[in-house]
C-alpha cells in the first residue's frame, strides 16, 4: 500500500508529487495520457496572474497571490522559461476605468504588491501598440509568463527523481474503500493507497463520484488561441488584458518566453475534452485582441490551438478532504500560477487528516538543460568537441540539436511522441511548425523506442503520422 496516489499530472498533480517528494512518503501518481502535461497544462495563455482578479476571501485569492511568488523560485531553481514582464489591465470607457479601481482595491486586499493605475501618457510611452483608444491601465509588476508544460515536467521529472512513481497510459475506472485506505482499479491493475488525491482536471466531477456521493460539476470551457511569428513578438511588452467580465478575464494580447506574441482566449462551453477551433471562435478572438492592439499582423499566424479548462461556476476552487479522498478540483484560472500553493495546501490537508510529513535531508529541488543556442560560442565549441551530436541542428526554425533531443530520452519521463519531444525541447514550435524536422524527429524516436516508423505517434494515443501496410498491402492508417 502506497500513502499516496494522485490521479493526473497536469500541472496541479505535478505540483503536488514534487510537494509530497520532499517527504518520507511512497506516492504514485496515475496520468492516463502518455505524457503530463497533455491537458489544460499545455494549451492555455501561459500567464501566471498576479492575484487582483479572485474574490477577496476565496482559496483562489488567497492561492493565487502564494503561487505567483512560489512559481519565480521554482522556475529559477527548474530551468523553467520564465519573464517577469508584469500586466495591464486596459480601460477603453469612464467605467472601465471604475473597474480598474475596483481591481486595485481588490488586489490590495488580497496581498498584491506594486499595484499602480498608469494614465493614457504613461500607457502610451510603456505600450506604443497599444490602441489610443486606451484610457488608462492597472499595472501588476508581479505578473510573469512561463512555459507551462515545462513547468509541469520539471515538476514531475525532479518528483520521479525524487522517487515518486509514474504510470503513464493509466486510466482509473473505478474506486473502492478498502480498509484504511482506498483500492483504485484502472486499465492496467489495482493500485492500493492510504490517501487518494483527485487531480483529474475536466474529469475531476467523474472521478469524485466514483469515490463520493456528488457534490459539484464542471463545465469544460474552451479558449481559442492565436499564436504569432516572433517578428509579431515586440507588440507587446507586457500581458495585456481587457476589463473582466461575466465569462472570465477575456481576451488577452500577450508576448511568449520564446518571443512570440499570442493572441486569446474566447469562453465556450463544450462538451468535454473538445479542442477543435472553429472560425466563429478565432474571428472573435481576432476582433478582441485588436481592440487592445490595431497593429497586430495576424498573417503571421503560425498556429491556432485551443485548450479547455475545468470551471464550475462557484468562483473557487474545490479543495476538500474527507474519507481520505482529496479533491483538487475546479482548477481553472489562475490554477497554471495557484498550483504551488495548492500543493502546499493539499500537504496540510493531508497531514491534518493524518498522513505524517517527515523531511528527506536528499531532497533534490534543482534541474538543469542544455539550451544549445543560447549558450556562448566557446561553450558551444566545448560541448560539440565533447560531444559531436551537439553540432547538427535538427530544427532550424529553433536552433535545437540532436543532442538536445537525445538527452531528452535520457530523462526521468522520457518523450514517447512528436510532441513529446517538442514540449522538452522546442523542436516543432518555430515558423515551419515541424515541417523541417519533425521527419527527423520522427526518426530519431523511432530508433530510440526500437520500433518501426509506422509507429510513432504525433502526439496522443491513435495519432500516429505514417501509414503502415497491412498484410493484405492496404494502408492502415
Amino acid at each position: 500500500m502506497t500513502d499516496v496516489l494522485i490521479i493526473g499530472c497536469g500541472i496541479t498533480g505535478a505540483a503536488l508529487a514534487f510537494a509530497l517528494s520532499r517527504f518520507r512518503l511512497s506516492t504514485v501518481v496515475l496520468e492516463r495520457e502518455n505524457d503530463v502535461s497533455c491537458g489544460t497544462t499545455k494549451a492555455n495563455s501561459a500567464i501566471l496572474h498576479a492575484g487582483y482578479d479572485p474574490r477577496p476571501g476565496t482559496l483562489m485569492a488567497r492561492l493565487n497571490v502564494r503561487g505567483a511568488e512560489l512559481a519565480k523560485r521554482l522556475c529559477r531553481e527548474l530551468d523553467v522559461p520564465y519573464l517577469g514582464c508584469g500586466s495591464l489591465v486596459l480601460a477603453f470607457s469612464p467605467e472601465e476605468e471604475e473597474t480598474l479601481q475596483e481591481l486595485l482595491r481588490r488586489g490590495q486586499r488580497n496581498g498584491v504588491p506594486g499595484l499602480e493605475i498608469w494614465d493614457r501618457e504613461r500607457l502610451r510611452r510603456e505600450e506604443p501598440e497599444v490602441s489610443p483608444e486606451a484610457r488608462a491601465a492597472l499595472f501588476a509588476p508581479t505578473a510573469a509568463i512561463c512555459s507551462p508544460w515545462e513547468y509541469c515536467l520539471a515538476l514531475a521529472e525532479t518528483a520521479v527523481r525524487n522517487g515518486v512513481r509514474l504510470h503513464l497510459e493509466t486510466e482509473v475506472t473505478g474506486l473502492t474503500r478498502s480498509g484504511d485506505g482506498w483500492l483504485v482499479h484502472t486499465n492496467r491493475g489495482d493500485f492500493e493507497s492510504r490517501f487518494v488525491v483527485n487531480a483529474a482536471g475536466i474529469d475531476a466531477a467523474r472521478v469524485h463520484d466514483m469515490a463520493l456521493p456528488h457534490s459539484f460539476d464542471i463545465h469544460p470551457t474552451r479558449g481559442e488561441y492565436y499564436l504569432l511569428d516572433k517578428c509579431e513578438g515586440g507588440r507587446a511588452k507586457h500581458v495585456l488584458f481587457q476589463c473582466p467580465g461575466p465569462s472570465g478575464k477575456g481576451v488577452l494580447v500577450a508576448p511568449t518566453v520564446h518571443g512570440n506574441l499570442i493572441a486569446g482566449p474566447n469562453a465556450q462551453i463544450v462538451s468535454g475534452d473538445d479542442t477543435a477551433n472553429s472560425a466563429q471562435g478565432l474571428s472573435f478572438v481576432r476582433s478582441k485582441a485588436v481592440k487592445s492592439v490595431p497593429g497586430i499582423d495576424f498573417r503571421q499566424s503560425i498556429r491556432n490551438f485551443s485548450g479547455v479548462r475545468a470551471n464550475t461556476g462557484h468562483g473557487d476552487f474545490v479543495l476538500d478532504i474527507r474519507e481520505g479522498f482529496l479533491d483538487l478540483a475546479g482548477i481553472c484560472s489562475p490554477g497554471l500560477t495557484a498550483a504551488p500553493a495548492i500543493a502546499e495546501y493539499a500537504c496540510e490537508l493531508l497531514r491534518d487528516a493524518g498522513l505524517e510529513l517527515t523531511e528527506r535531508e536528499d531532497f533534490i529541488r534543482t534541474r538543469r538543460r542544455i539550451r544549445f543556442k543560447e549558450l556562448p560560442a566557446p561553450e558551444k565549441a566545448a560541448l560539440i568537441a565533447q560531444d559531436p551530436s551537439y553540432g547538427r541542428v535538427i530544427c532550424r526554425c529553433e536552433t535545437v540539436t540532436e543532442g538536445e533531443i537525445l538527452a531528452a530520452f535520457r530523462t526521468p519521463i522520457p518523450p514517447r511522441s512528436v510532441d513529446g519531444v517538442k514540449r522538452r525541447v522546442n523542436t516543432g514550435m518555430g515558423r515551419c511548425q515541424g515541417g523541417f524536422c519533425g521527419p527527423r524527429v520522427l526518426e530519431l524516436l523511432a530508433k530510440e523506442l526500437g520500433v518501426c516508423p509506422g509507429d510513432i505517434l504525433q502526439d496522443r494515443a491513435g495519432s500516429r503520422i505514417l501509414a503502415r501496410p497491412t498484410k493484405e498491402g492496404a494502408q492502415d492508417v
